[in-house]
């Protein structure tokens, strides 16, 4: 009965040209669609240098004071963008670039603003600046374009990033070799001795300043004794308070009579000087004598000349005597407090009073000179005589002048301070005493404090002792360090034949950054900038990305190929059909009643007949169409596949799976089949894994996941194509094999009580005249 349906639809669909074609057409549309799918995904990231990507640089540069190196990041990005081919770069304006954006001229747009350069120099300074670029995109043109040129803009960050890195270290290296070749130089080694001069001089130093913080601990240590003694003076104070009271009571009534013991040295001046003066009269009258008698008795004249000579020459101790008592009594005004208003006025009474006695003594030893002078010229020429008393009796009148401004200056300056500052002593001594009153009040209270100062005594010794330390030990750290110096100046001349081990040490290190320092810049600087280098294994390899996709593609016409069967085939039998297969003629006998599945199992055309019998066609168009599009994909689009007849299994399996799923549930609902073998497709479409990972769905689809066929059969072409992981293929086919018993049962067994159902929805379907 299978057969016979089987032959009758065979010859039906090759009876004529039009049956024909539409029959190779249901076999080749669903190939189509896989295999436009496959094309058009082939390399889609293999061909992005068409999305066009607007770049604009604002960039200023930057250059710093301390390297006057000119550093503009944005012309690197530039010039490596030129030489770049992963996106069709347009470098515009920036304004053009934005509007470009906006328009959709551009998929996305990248501006470098004006301080890019600087902000990414904030690297060095404490204020770090983070550089960034301006990205704008066009989101709407595309939805998988974003995500491309998003892949190229994290190409230009990372690109930015390795460059501005290499850049640095190959700087740094670059930097380090010439301190290296700078470090061997005549120069460095003059360097370096002064450094070690200075390091000396510091650490001599260091030690210095250890011994002097010892000793004034030790000075400290001392001043308790002081201490001591203090707090026993002061226990005295008050006692020696009162003494001095006494004294002060005795030096007020001595202040009360300095007033009249200055009139009475007043008048004593001022008669001595009259005095002085008198006798300068007296001895001009003895001159005048003497000369007079010069042309009598020359050798008396000389006689006198010579006497009156030395008694001004012993008149000058009176000078020296009176100015002795001045300075005596500047030194006294000098002890006076430099508050007191009248100390200054008084040292300059005083010092003008010496300058005009040692005027006066001059004047006096000039006399005394010409005296002398005269008395030898008397006697020898007599000529000059008169000429030498006219100086003489000159010189007389200056000296009296001179004493005369003396006694002046005595009496109008000199003793009207003194008298003053007899009362300011009086004024002190009284304040003295109400001092030394309130002192003996507060001795007591000085006691306890000299104990709190012998404990603060006691802590400062101890911090200076840790001081002390603290110096020895950076004078020894120095003196480490000049040894160090000296040993590495040692070892980088090579002069050393030897040494211990940490000179060994020294060499090596020396001698690796010799090797560092001399070794290629631009490989080490690359290797700095990119420390890691990605080796990718591909594990169970795809040649490219339209053979990854091929699975997803050619399951999915497969499932495409079922659904256009079911809507262009028929999926019941008629009863003029199920006659000429009986051998009944053209009709089936009135008592097989209304046409519908089963009724012609009287005469032997049972349900399961009818299912297999017009299942037959479908399952060999399907297999058609699933040996077309695997073989499409292999030898035609070059689908890597590895093991090409277990890729064509799977394109079988499937073919059988999907065509009798999609034909059970229209056998069995009709229309409504058709509709949910749709419902179907989309669900798969998105649930099934073949575009995004599982993982990546909603927590609905991964749920969903393991009942779907689509995820085992694209599991099973996956590992056709490029392996498989033990028994995977085998488990995946087993998997997708079952689902023909649930469509079985539907089938052959559940679909038996909704035929009468089935029967009135397509007889009300067929009355609207439109379904």
């Amino acid at each position: 009965m299978i057969w016979g349906i089987f032959k009758r639809d065979m010859c039906h669909a090759t009876r004529n040209v039009i049956a024909v074609i539409v029959s190779m057409g249901l076999v080749v549309v669903p190939a189509l669609y896989a295999w436009f799918n496959i094309a058009a995904s082939w390399d889609p990231y293999g061909n992005t240098k068409a999305l066009k990507v607007a770049v604009a640089n604002n960039d200023k540069g930057y250059k710093s004071d301390l390297i006057p190196v000119r550093v503009n990041v944005g012309e690197t990005i530039i010039s490596t963008l030129h030489a770049n081919d992963q996106l069709d770069w347009q470098f515009v304006k920036s304004d053009k670039a934005i509007d470009g954006v906006k328009s959709g001229e551009y998929y996305a747009a990248i501006v470098i603003p004006k301080g890019f350069s600087a902000d990414m120099m904030t690297l060095f300074s404490p204020d770090i600046k983070h550089a960034q670029l301006k990205y704008y995109l066009n989101e709407k043109i595309n939805p998988i374009a974003p995500h491309i040129t998003d892949q190229g803009a994290t190409t230009v960050v990372n690109t930015i990033d390795k460059t501005f890195a290499k850049t640095i270290a190959q700087v740094g290296l670059d930097l380090a070799s010439s301190i290296l070749h700078y470090s061997q130089s005549p120069q460095m080694a003059e360097y370096m001795r002064n450094l070690n001069g200075n390091l000396t001089t510091m650490a001599d130093t260091l030690s210095g300043a250890s011994q002097q913080v010892t000793s004034y601990s030790q000075l400290l240590g001392s001043a308790n004794d002081i201490v001591d003694s203090t707090g026993k003076l002061l226990a005295s104070a008050t006692k020696a308070g009162k003494q001095a009271q006494n004294a002060l009571k005795q030096g007020k009534s001595g202040a009360t009579s300095l007033t009249s013991a200055g009139a009475n040295v007043t008048s004593s001046v001022n008669t001595a000087l009259d005095q002085v003066s008198g006798a300068f009269d007296q001895v001009a009258a003895k001159v005048n004598k003497a000369f007079d008698a010069i042309g009598k008795d020359s050798d008396t004249a000389a006689s006198q000349l010579a006497t009156l000579s030395e008694q001004i020459s012993s008149g000058e101790s009176l000078y020296d005597t009176y100015i002795t008592s001045l300075n005596h009594m500047r030194e006294s005004v000098e002890q006076l407090p430099d508050s007191d208003s009248a100390k200054q006025a008084l040292l300059e009474a005083i010092d003008r009073e010496i300058t005009l006695l040692e005027a006066a003594k001059g004047d006096s030893q000039k006399l005394a000179q010409q005296l002398k002078d005269a008395s030898t010229q008397v006697t020898q020429d007599t000529a000059a005589a008169e000429s030498s008393r006219k100086e003489i009796l000159n010189r007389i009148t200056s000296a009296k002048q001179s004493i005369s401004n003396v006694r002046d200056d005595y009496a109008t300056n000199v003793k009207p301070k003194i008298d003053a500052l007899a009362s300011t002593v009086s004024t002190l001594i009284s304040q003295t005493d109400s001092m030394i009153t309130q002192l003996s009040g507060t001795a007591d209270g000085l006691d306890d404090v000299t104990g709190d100062v012998g404990t603060n005594v006691t802590s400062i010794r101890s911090t200076l002792g840790a001081i002390a330390k603290k110096l020895d030990s950076s004078a020894a750290t120095v003196k480490e360090l000049i040894t160090k110096l000296e040993t590495g100046g040692n070892a980088g001349d090579g002069n050393s034949d030897g040494g211990d081990g940490d000179n060994d040490a020294d060499s090596g290190e020396s001698d690796e950054l010799r090797a560092l320092a001399t070794a290629n810049a631009s490989t080490l600087s690359t290797l700095i900038s990119a420390p890691v280098a990605l080796h990718r294994v591909s594990v169970y390899p795809i040649a490219n990305y339209g053979s990854a996709m091929a699975p997803f593609y050619t399951i999915l016409s497969i499932w495409v190929g079922a659904i256009i069967l079911c809507a262009m085939l028929k999926v019941t039998i008629s009863d003029r059909e199920k006659a000429h297969v009986l051998g009944l003629g053209d009709t089936l006998p009135r008592i097989a009643g209304p046409s519908g599945p089963g009724n012609a199992s009287r005469w032997g055309l049972r349900l399961d007949h009818e299912y297999f019998g017009r299942y037959a066609i479908f399952a060999l168009l399907a297999l058609l169409q699933g040996t077309l599009v695997c073989l499409g994909d292999t030898y035609f689009l070059g689908v890597q596949a590895n093991h090409a007849l277990q890729f064509l299994a799977v394109g079988w399996l499937a073919a059988l799976v999907f065509s009798n799923i999609v034909y059970t549930l229209t056998v069995s609902f009709g229309d409504i089949g058709k509709a949910v073998a749709v419902v179907l497709l989309v669900m798969q479409v998105a649930g099934s894994g073949g575009t995004f990972p599982i993982e990546t769905l909603p927590k609905f689809f991964q749920m969903l996941y393991p009942f779907l066929p689509f995820p085992h059969a694209i599991d099973a072409m996956h590992a056709a194509m490029a392996g498989s992981y033990d028994n995977e293929y085998l488990l995946d086919m087993v998997y997708l094999a079952l689902f023909l018993i649930p469509s079985l049962l539907l089938g052959l067994v559940l679909r038996k009580p909704v035929i009468r159902l089935n029967n009135w929805v397509s007889r009300n379907l067929e009355s609207t005249k439109v379904m």
